[in-house]
């Protein structure tokens, strides 16, 4: 087996084409269980937290000589579908979608982006989310090649862009996701991987911190919320993945391209300025390019500060 995948990562190493090749197929195959992902995890979380009030509510009306009741099964919601199982069926029609549908981009082409059952339009967002992610990782894995750093490194950008979308449709960034991450960032710096593992550990505290200061200072001023506590983590998880001298940069990024977006949102959608914008996005962005590019833009930023 040992020997077998030798050769395997030899063969990637010496053809380019058949590794971009390898990494297109299974980047858009991961894009696909990205979208169910997507859809599915923010229900499913949805589930539990109005079952955890239930019985919270319902344990906080129970006398303390009373049998104790089960509010939840007084009226049950049944559980949303999980992200292994069922299959994936169309929204519209419920129908269950064929293999041959179920091809990542493909798929979509093949039905001319209308369900083969009800003839209802399938949102360009599946094969988006499929072709970004494959398009992804082949450029990550001509920036690491076939090394134990690109599979560390798919297995962050697939999780930022996951927390992209799920922050875009719902302005939440699931513990369930964000949490191992940062744990991974840390175990893998402990061996040095990206960065030292004192420079990961002050990343991940100093990640937090700046954000929950400057979300407290906002609060204090204007009596409103600025961001959520996710963003805090997410922040956070980059510095556990790249260290703490990254972090400057990021938040520039991320706050310059948060800034722009916007602006432009209200000029030309005449969007209200109250209307809260998802800062997730911003920060899994500029975390990537950072992760990428992280030398170029620190040198660039120390030059324009003249550091």
């Amino acid at each position: 087996m040992v020997q077998a995948m030798s050769e395997i990562l030899i063969l990637l190493e010496q053809n380019t084409a058949v590794f971009i090749v390898v990494l297109f197929i299974m980047g858009a195959c991961n894009g696909s269980f990205l979208n169910v992902v997507i859809i599915r995890l923010p229900d499913i979380l949805f589930w539990q937290w109005r079952a955890q009030c239930k019985d919270i509510l319902g344990s906080s009306k129970q006398s303390d000589f009373a049998a104790p009741e089960n509010p939840a099964s007084e009226n049950p919601e049944p559980p949303p579908p999980g992200l292994m199982y069922p299959r994936s069926r169309c929204p519209k029609c419920n129908n269950q979608l064929t293999l041959s549908q179920n091809i990542p981009i493909v798929g979509y082409l093949l039905l001319g982006g209308k369900c083969g059952f009800c003839s209802q339009a399938i949102s360009l967002r599946y094969p988006i989310v499929e072709l970004c992610t494959a398009l992804l990782w082949i450029q990550l894995g001509l920036h690491f090649g076939p090394t134990f750093e690109l599979i560390l490194g798919l297995i962050l950008i697939s999780s930022l862009v996951t927390l992209t979308v799920i922050d875009l449709d719902h302005h939440i960034l699931p513990d369930v996701i964000v949490i191992p991450l940062l744990w991974i960032g840390l175990i893998a710096n402990s061996f040095g991987i990206f960065t030292n593992l004192e420079s990961a550990v002050f990343g991940a505290v100093s990640g937090y911190m700046i954000l929950w200061v400057i979300y407290q200072i906002h609060h204090r001023l204007t009596g409103k919320e600025g961001m959520g506590y996710g963003d805090f983590k997410l922040l956070a998880c980059i510095g556990a993945w790249l260290g703490w001298e990254v972090l400057p940069a990021v938040m520039l990024l991320a706050s310059v391209s948060g800034t722009i977006l916007a602006i432009v949102m209200m000029v030309i959608r005449k969007r209200d300025k109250n209307i809260p914008i998802a800062f997730g996005p911003y920060l899994a962005i500029a975390g990537w390019a950072t992760f990428i590019w992280g030398d170029k833009i620190i040198s660039n930023y120390l030059q324009i500060f003249q550091l």
